[in-house]
């Protein structure tokens, strides 16, 4: 709070004194030139042969404000096909589901041996959340796979049974095939190899339009449990940009032993510290004992009764919901 400070003078003489020493002074003031806060006409202007002066100062740095930044438009709502590869050079297909909004999180989906990238066809819209734009684009879900068999039908094609998606949440989503699955090459049967294929979905997903790169994760069931993991690990050793790994039956199919994985992802060597959620039935041996063998402060464990495996985890009747577990999960990993 500013202060106003008074001074009281003894005599009417010192008072005039005072005036008279105050006019002196603003006669001597009107002399000069007006002070910088006085409003001054323009000066006439100088010949063209003058040199204009030199500036006194380095004008201020304009500091921009939320109003001088870009918005970058949403891509539309309809999947893209993306060819890329692996390390060893492998061609492999997914496709692109743009998010409501950019840039925006990515949510990397990893199919099980049972199918192909086909098995996330109600899954990745759901989690894109747009569905009012996509139905502008009607049999978009016929270019995916077209080329490949019989698919097997489950709970994860029903739409209807799924939790409610938040309106003002959308994810960028990515699928992909495998090696030696409908949409990719056909190549050697070597389950290591798809760890490579996990890792260049991470590299390939993190470079789309529209992604935050600093914010990704993977969802995956058997095979895709596992690369999910091994996955978000591979890709963290450079960028560490994965967030979360959740797994529907891991079973250490890729050759890489998954507490290890867990165990890697949970530790602050490779930051950030990585929550893995791990979904497995009791009598689904392989898978129980893989999801029983890992521990850490960020990882979770949730078994069912059963012997269900993989996508068949996801039926809407059990408890908890598969479907309300992986928002559970975005809400930690994204906040969405």
């Amino acid at each position: 709070m500013r202060r106003i400070l008074r001074q009281q003078f003894p005599s009417k003489t010192f008072s005039v004194i005072a005036v008279l020493i105050f006019m002196a002074a603003l006669t001597a003031c009107n002399s000069k030139s007006a002070p910088l806060s006085t409003p001054t006409l323009a000066e006439p202007p100088k010949p063209a042969d003058s040199k204009p002066p030199e500036p006194s100062a380095v004008p201020p740095t304009k500091v921009p404000t939320p109003t001088d930044v870009p918005t970058v438009p949403a891509l539309l709502a309809e999947p893209q096909r993306v060819d890329f590869e692996a390390e060893d050079g492998k061609q492999l297909v997914g496709h692109y589901y743009p998010a409501a909004s950019n840039p925006a999180p990515l949510v990397i989906l990893m199919h099980w041996a049972g199918g192909d990238e086909r098995d996330w066809l109600a899954i990745a819209p759901w989690l894109q959340n747009r569905p009012d734009e996509l139905a502008n684009f009607p049999g978009w879900e016929n270019t995916i796979g077209a080329d490949c068999g019989a698919q097997m039908e489950g709970p994860w094609l029903n739409p209807s049974e799924f939790p409610i998606m938040p309106t003002n949440v959308s994810f960028n989503v990515f699928t992909f095939a495998f090696r030696n699955f409908c949409g990719s090459e056909s190549g050697l049967n070597d389950p290591q190899k798809y760890a490579l294929d996990a890792k260049a979905a991470f590299t390939t997903g993190s470079e789309l339009p529209g992604v935050d790169a600093h914010q990704i994760v993977a969802i995956g069931a058997s095979i895709g449990a596992d690369g999910a993991a091994d996955g978000c690990l591979l890709h963290n050793q450079g960028s560490s940009t994965c967030l979360g790994a959740f797994s529907l039956s891991p079973g250490n199919y890729l050759k890489i032993v998954y507490l290890e994985v867990v165990n890697d992802l949970d530790d602050d060597i490779i930051p950030p510290e990585v929550p893995v959620w791990c979904l497995a039935a009791e009598d689904d041996t392989p898978s129980a004992n893989t999801c029983r063998s890992a521990s850490g402060d960020h990882y979770e464990m949730i078994m069912y009764n059963g012997n269900d495996h993989g996508m068949l985890l996801i039926e809407p009747d059990r408890e908890p919901d598969p479907m309300e577990l992986i928002q559970d999960f975005l809400e930690e990993t994204l906040g969405g």
